[in-house]
């Protein structure tokens, strides 16, 4: 079969098209005949051995698969051939099938797509649970979403006012997202390219700050994050997308009884109850149609460098998939 196989660590260009041995499903294992392979921050992280887990080599990027399942092994009964399934795992979905475990499998509703399939696990359980287990938003708080085009950015928009939030305050890099993030929502929009932000978000919510930040940029937005967060705010840490290092000053948390809060979403994966539930509602705002997903970039199997670069330049909006 082909995959993208990651003989070095490096930029994109290290993402190689290769032909290797098609895998077997072993004891509680699925075969996944791949239709999309979500691509995320994540596996730029990994590729460069940046991520929170250490990666080792050779390896085949891609966490989220969507596709049908091909072929069982021994002791599985959850799932048949023939299903359609998406999956968030570890690694391995950059190819034309991947073997994952039966219990993480879920079943893809009808009338939901491959590619729209892709765009649920890692993102869409990222935004619900920086909102509401870790962010804690309560009804009529006010929440700012940096990056608010990207991925996990347009469903937690979305999903904060679902939330019942407030004030949505939507940051982007260029107008266009930000007509994108008002679409979706958001009652407050703000480019993050402009030095002045931080006083924006203050002006948005009265001097007083935001209640809930979403922080993914890393550098120096954490400690701009801090200034336009409220007293009892609370800062929720998920990513680094610029790749730049973080300090935060702890006295000044307790001058303003400010909360930061790290979120990795492995610990959600291995909680068996909290992730149905939040399964349950997600899919639940889908299928009712108050949530939207968006698909902003289809890649062919072969131009995964392509689309490692084009997430990392910031010329992409919402989910970007591999199509084998």
């Amino acid at each position: 079969m082909r995959a993208i196989v990651v003989e070095e660590f490096g930029g994109p260009e290290v993402l190689e098209l290769a032909e290797v041995e098609r895998p077997e499903p072993g004891p509680g294992e699925v075969l996944v005949r791949v239709e999309s392979a979500g691509i995320n921050y994540a596996d730029t992280m990994r590729r460069q051995n940046q991520y929170l887990k250490k990666q080792t080599l050779p390896f085949v990027p891609g966490s989220e698969v969507a596709g049908t399942v091909e072929a069982l092994g021994s002791g599985v009964s959850n799932v048949s051939e023939g299903d359609r399934i998406v999956n968030l795992g570890n690694d391995g979905g950059y190819a034309e099938y991947a073997v994952v475990p039966s219990r993480t499998v879920i079943p893809v509703p009808d009338g939901l797509g491959p590619d729209e399939a892709a765009a649920i696990p890692l993102q869409g359980l990222t935004a619900y649970h920086v909102l509401k287990t870790t962010g804690r938003l309560a009804e009529g708080e006010s929440v700012v979403v940096h990056a608010a085009a990207g991925g996990v950015g347009y469903l937690a928009v979305q999903m904060a006012k679902l939330m019942g939030a407030g004030t949505v305050i939507a940051t982007a890099s260029n107008q266009e997202k930000l007509n994108l993030a008002k679409d979706l929502g958001a009652d407050v929009v703000i480019d993050y390219t402009e030095s002045s932000w931080p006083e924006s978000v203050k002006t948005a919510t009265g001097g007083r700050g935001a209640d809930v930040i979403l922080e993914m940029v890393g550098g120096d937005f954490p400690e701009k994050n801090l200034d336009c967060l409220a007293p009892f705010g609370r800062m929720v840490v998920y990513g680094a997308a610029s790749g730049e290092p973080s300090s935060v000053e702890l006295f000044r948390l307790m001058r303003r009884q400010q909360t930061v809060s790290g979120f990795f979403l492995p610990w959600v994966l291995d909680d068996t109850d909290l992730l149905a539930a939040s399964m349950g509602e997600i899919l639940s705002w889908l299928g009712s149609g108050e949530l939207k997903l968006n698909v902003g970039g289809r890649y062919p199997l072969s131009d995964a460098a392509k689309a490692h670069a084009d997430l990392e330049g910031r010329k992409t909006v919402g989910k970007l998939v591999l199509n084998p």
